[in-house]
């Protein structure tokens, strides 16, 4: 566990702290833009048993947290990792022998004949990546996964526009070189009992997902022509004939899966109608590919454009392929005809869809009724966990959600030796968040079964020489570079399993990667008396910062801030400012601060350093990052 400083040190590493399984993103786009792939991938598959899928299709919660969004656009994190696998991954001409040399041994390997049986229900993200985990530990794995082939919803849920087939089986054959058994077309409960299974391993994890499609409960879901998008999706990308869709598909909900439906529909098959308005200048371009991508789709969302939990890329690509959207209105019925199919859904306009405390509360306009016709409606409100297979009196706590109550640290369930993580646990989870919950309980059930726990991180610092004018933060105007446009190919060449986007080339992916902060280094405020290094209070450091993050501020003025106390870096209090005499503090905002060391290069008395901050055993790695060594 970090200590207070260290949390600290950490927390101003945002796209890291950001990222469920601690990926070192500023370190590896920094290698990208050094020219050093092989480095840079090591950092980025490290602690990833998916980043060839990552570099794909993650929700990229680290480009969120990226602190140069503050200053234009965060770093295109997830483009950049596809580069790299590309180069180095599975995917790539690289043997395993090679990738395993580069991956992150979670702990040394057991002895010879120590490792223990565990079993694993389910071949998704978090399943696999558990399996993979204890594997590289030494023990024995088995998968249990009812399907015909291993992914969980990366095959069955995620379309192939976004993410080839080819890269999901490069992923799973690596999991398969490192010894991993997994039985597909195994369906606990029906081919063995939940039982069974806990008696014939020493532990279990139980990662199956959320199989199920919800419903709204609105008169006419039981028509015909009504699916959920789980079911849609499931049909599509496992190859499974749909009945006919008709002319007119109409999609409820406003997230990534609802796009993934909506576009996977357009590419369906069918016959074009004349095209619809569009909500943004890509018209030519969107009435072009409705001549090839088909079918007239329309999104029905509760929530306006900019409220909206799709990602705004989708957004945009959903528009560029003519998916016409409707923004704030909200379902009443579905309506059928004579035969019993549905003919249109009715819905009322939004009032709000989060109440003032912003929880998300929808109020729909009584009086507001109107009609949008359709041939097949698919419901993408979300998922639910199908937990039958466990049977009775499985010894498992529930909660009110239906999901498998566990410890949010190790994923341990009330069952002793069974864990259990990902969207059975939680509910629907991006699939990052799935790898991440799948490596928890790998070490926790290590932990369970061989008594080992990990030792006290060790961390290592590193001070810059900050005089003179070849000081590294200080060349150049990477600050001033804009965010690079992740390439797609041209919408007319969108057909059915073409992937949309491209990697970026060589040129490309080094001037991103010259955008990062480096965030692992922080500006450093200390001073000693027996080095006469104290602060002299000039406000050089005010003013001749670039982003006017830095302040002088009168001790008064904090002492008595909100009248709460005020708390430095490590968490104690400032009491030395009680009664506080004249005098001032600096005080400095790290979300704007860009890392450049004009304020270290300014500082006469030498008290402001510029300290990198890194695990120790990626120093090396990190050295070449920073540029200079």
């Amino acid at each position: 566990m970090l200590g207070p400083s260290q949390r600290y040190l950490a927390s101003n590493f945002p796209c890291r702290a950001a990222c469920p399984v601690g990926t070192n993103a500023g370190g590896y786009v920094s290698l990208i833009a050094q020219g050093r792939h092989r480095d840079a991938y090591a950092l980025a598959r490290g602690p990833n048993p998916f980043a060839s899928v990552c570099g794909r299709i993650c929700a990229h919660p680290c480009e969120a947290a990226c602190r140069r969004g503050a200053i234009d656009a965060p770093i295109s994190i997830r483009a950049l990792k596809r580069t790299l696998c590309e180069r180095f991954g599975p995917e790539s001409e690289r043997s395993f022998a090679e990738i395993l040399e580069l991956v992150e041994k979670p702990r040394p390997r057991l002895p010879e004949g120590k490792g223990k049986r565990v079993g694993v229900i389910g071949a998704g993200p978090g399943g696999l990546a558990c399996a993979h985990d204890l594997a590289l530990m030494g023990h024995r794995v088995t998968v249990y996964e009812k399907a015909e082939k291993p992914g969980g919803m990366l095959r069955a849920g995620i379309p192939e526009y976004r993410l080839p087939r080819e890269v999901i089986d490069s992923e799973i054959d690596f999991i398969r070189f490192l010894g991993v058994e997994i039985r597909c077309g195994f369906e606990v409960g029906r081919d063995a009992s939940f039982a069974a299974l806990a008696v014939g391993h020493d532990a279990l994890f139980l990662a199956p997902g959320c199989g199920r499609g919800k419903a709204l409960r609105i008169p006419g879901v039981e028509l015909d022509g009504v699916v959920t998008a789980v079911d849609f999706l499931a049909h599509v990308n496992l190859g499974v004939p749909l009945p006919p869709l008709g002319e007119r598909v109409l999609v409820v909900g406003g997230g990534n899966v609802a796009y993934d439906v909506a576009r996977s529909a357009r590419r369906y098959g069918g016959t074009s109608l004349p095209d619809e308005e569009h909500h943004n200048l890509a018209l030519d371009a969107a009435v072009a590919a409705s001549r090839l991508l088909r079918r007239q789709v329309t999104m029905v969302a509760l929530e306006g454009r900019d409220e909206m939990p799709a990602d705004a890329r989708e957004i945009e690509e959903g528009s560029e392929e003519g998916i016409r959207l409707v923004n704030r209105r909200g379902p009443k019925a579905i309506l059928g005809d004579e035969r019993g199919r549905v003919r249109a859904l009715e819905t009322l306009a939004v009032a709000r869809v989060f109440d003032e405390a912003g929880r998300f509360a929808p109020v729909t306009v009584p009086g507001s009724e109107s009609e949008l016709a359709c041939d097949t409606l698919i419901l993408a409100v979300g998922q639910l966990a199908d937990l039958s297979f466990l049977g009775e009196a499985h010894g498992l706590e529930l909660t009110p959600q239906h999901t498998i109550q566990v410890d949010r640290q190790t994923l341990a369930t009330s069952r002793p030796g069974v864990y259990a993580g990902g969207d059975c646990a939680f509910g629907p989870r991006i699939v990052i968040e799935a790898v991440g919950d799948g490596r928890r309980a790998a070490r926790a059930i290590d932990s369970y079964l061989s008594g080992r726990v990990d030792p006290a991180p060790r961390y290592r610092t590193r001070v810059f020489e900050t005089f003179g004018y070849d000081h590294p933060f200080a060349v150049g105007d990477y600050e001033r570079v804009p965010r690079m446009p992740i390439p797609l190919i041209p919408v007319e060449r969108r057909l059915e399993g073409h992937e949309v986007e491209r990697v970026m080339d060589e040129r490309e992916a080094r001037v991103e990667g010259e955008r990062c902060l480096h965030c692992w280094v922080n500006t450093i405020f200390d001073s000693s008396k027996l080095e006469g290094s104290e602060c002299l209070q000039c406000g050089g450091c005010v003013d001749v910062c670039p982003e006017q993050c830095i302040d002088l501020v009168a001790l008064t003025r904090i002492a008595a801030r909100g009248g709460e106390p005020q708390l430095l870096p490590d968490g104690s209090p400032l009491r030395f400012l009680e009664g506080a005499s004249p005098g001032a503090a600096l005080v400095k905002d790290e979300t704007a601060c860009i890392r450049c060391g004009l304020c270290a290069r300014r500082c006469p008395a030498g008290t402001i350093t510029m300290q990198a901050f890194y695990p120790e055993g990626e120093l090396e790695r990190m050295r070449h990052a920073e540029g200079v060594l």
